[in-house]
């Protein structure tokens, strides 16, 4: 709901601040105080086009703020803001601002957004009927949602078709995918299999190319290994012209200090310590003579473990760089290969599910366009009866529903609704013949028969609504958007008593001189300058008694009115 409006340098608008209530807010005033203008500005805050020409004569840029509440009713709005990461609990703030440069700036709560965002939560926020450009009348989403939203059987049906339309879609784009995957089978087949062939005939195994390139380490230094190894063996136990050996010296020591401890245990410490070290040296040299016996100096044995990591390496350079990578994509072909080979099951299959699926969602069409058709012609005798109540006696107008060939996530039918004003003439959509004080009242009448289901945050703009009216027909047209603003909030602009008399909430604009400059004044009337806007409003300037005792008159039936709104509400819930 719309809370307020503050507008600065705009046109006439000089500084306004205007507070907007819940229901209907009426705007009266003089022809030409500004009213339009007022509504231009609010246009503004909804991503209307705004011409550097509205900045006031004098100041360098025009700036216009909106405050809307929120409610659990917007949470597709919120979810809007959501993802512009806009916070947004209970109100939003727009502010725009528009400098004489042409360069502008849009902040909702505090937040940077661009033009094109703010005409996308516009539809959310105020719905302005009697400008074509922005009458949501004329768009085919929100026909369609008028047409379905009073009728659960109808919505019952659609959610039926759209989750087997959603099952359609995905089957048909996982067939459109293996159909773009298997160009070109031939070929990738063949690669396949030889990768296949070629992997798995090397039997790799995790760990082989380390013990490998170990062993090639030790075959290609087999040479210097025996020579060190044996020049080894020979210092530990083997005594030769250079000397005694390690252990033969060791031997001795050991026989030498047997001698002292027959005396003195003074080195029996230094005896064990000689003894540990003569049986570890004994077993060093054991292993490295059994090393030296198992060295294998063959050539031909390094040439075919040369041969086998060159194999390994090359498999490692294809396929990923280790053995457990070439293992995953040997794994991996193998699982395509099988994939392939089932190509033609597959895509059986999904012919099968797709074929099923298109049988359901012709009949769920064909039943969700017929009930569409049933529906739309009840509302469109609805909605004529209204119009001729509106003052539009000779007003025909039309729901049609066409079957479509082509799904779409809401059926296969398109939607037009056709209207005519006048006998012999063809009936035509909307968009292209109606009127903006036309297009208003149709809005009205439509607005008269689903206000009370159509009760989301979105506050109703009726510009234009009462051109060419008058008598019976204005007071029709006022009782009528008083049982809308019953449901949700409303901003009119008019020029007759019968449809300002039934204000929640009566603003009065006036141009006035301040300075040397023309300003326009937005006042909320009190109830006795209310009676007074009436009368003038009923008799001219020249506001008598009886006049203001006919608009007392008018403002008690409309109290009575709007009572009667009151207990048909109580009486529904």
């Amino acid at each position: 709901m719309l809370q307020s409006l503050r507008v600065w340098n705009f046109a006439l608008l000089e500084e306004v601040f205007v507070e907007f209530g819940a229901g209907l807010n009426i705007l009266t005033g003089e022809t030409g105080a500004g009213k339009s203008i007022l509504i231009d500005a609010l246009g503004a805050i909804l991503g209307q086009r705004v011409s550097s020409d509205a900045i006031r004569s004098g100041a360098d840029a025009l700036r216009v703020e909106a405050v809307f509440s929120l409610d659990k009713s917007d949470a597709e709005l919120c979810a809007l803001l959501a993802e512009q990461e806009i916070e947004c609990e209970d109100e939003l703030i727009i502010l725009r601002k528009i400098a004489r440069t042409g360069k502008g700036s849009i902040l909702a709560n505090g937040s940077h957004v661009t033009l094109t965002f703010l005409k996308k939560i516009a539809p959310y926020l105020v719905d302005i009927h009697g400008q074509n450009e922005n009458l949501a009348l004329l768009r085919e989403d929100a026909q369609r949602n008028l047409l379905e939203g009073g009728d659960s059987d109808l919505r019952t049906r659609l959610a039926a078709y759209t989750k087997v339309y959603a099952d359609w879609k995905e089957k048909t784009r996982l067939r459109e995918e293996r159909a773009e995957e298997i160009e070109g089978i031939g070929e990738r087949l063949d690669l396949l299999r030889w990768q296949e062939k070629e992997i798995a005939e090397a039997e790799l195994t995790v760990g082989e190319d380390e013990e490998l390139e170990t062993e090639i380490r030790r075959l290609s230094h087999a040479e210097r290994l025996v020579e060190n190894a044996a020049e080894a063996a020979s210092l530990l136990s083997e005594d030769g012209e250079e000397g005694i050996a390690v252990l033969s010296a060791l031997a001795r020591v050991t026989h030498a200090l047997d001698e002292v401890a027959r005396y003195d245990d003074a080195l029996a410490n230094a005896q064990n310590m000689i003894e540990e070290a003569y049986i570890s040296l004994q077993e060093a040299s054991y292993e490295v003579r059994d090393y030296l016996d198992g060295i294998d100096a063959d050539p031909a044995r390094l040439d075919r473990i040369q041969t086998r990591m060159d194999v390994i390496d090359r498999l490692k350079k294809k396929y990923g760089g280790t053995i457990p990578a070439v293992l995953e994509r040997l794994s991996s072909v193998r699982g395509e290969l099988e994939s392939l080979d089932n190509y033609d099951v597959d895509m059986a299959q999904l012919d099968k599910e797709i074929g099923t699926l298109r049988k359901q969602l012709k009949n769920l069409a064909a039943e969700l366009t017929a009930r569409r058709q049933e529906v739309g012609a009840a509302l469109s005798v609805d909605i004529a009866r209204e119009l001729q109540g509106l003052g539009m006696a000779k007003a025909r107008f039309r729901i049609v529903v066409t079957p479509a060939e082509k799904y779409t996530s809401r059926g296969a039918d398109s939607l037009a609704m056709l209207f005519s004003a006048n006998v012999g003439e063809e009936e035509k959509p909307l968009e292209k013949i109606a009127s903006g004080g036309e297009l208003s009242r149709i809005a009205l009448a439509i607005k008269s028969i689903v206000a009370a289901r159509d009760t989301g945050g979105t506050s109703m703009v009726f510009d234009e609504i009462d051109t060419g009216i008058g008598g019976r027909t204005a007071q029709m047209v006022a009782e009528r958007i008083a049982f809308v603003a019953h449901y949700k909030q409303v901003l009119c602009i008019t020029h007759l008593p019968q449809i300002a008399c039934m204000a929640d909430n009566h603003l009065y604009i006036a141009k006035c001189v301040k300075g040397d400059a023309t300003v326009t004044q937005v006042t909320a009337l009190s109830d006795e300058e209310r009676v007074r806007e009436i009368a003038r409003m009923a008799s001219g300037d020249d506001v008598t008694e009886a006049a203001l005792a006919n608009a007392r008159e008018m403002l008690a039936g409309a109290e009575k009115k709007k009572a009667g709104f009151q207990k048909k509400s109580k009486t529904k819930n």
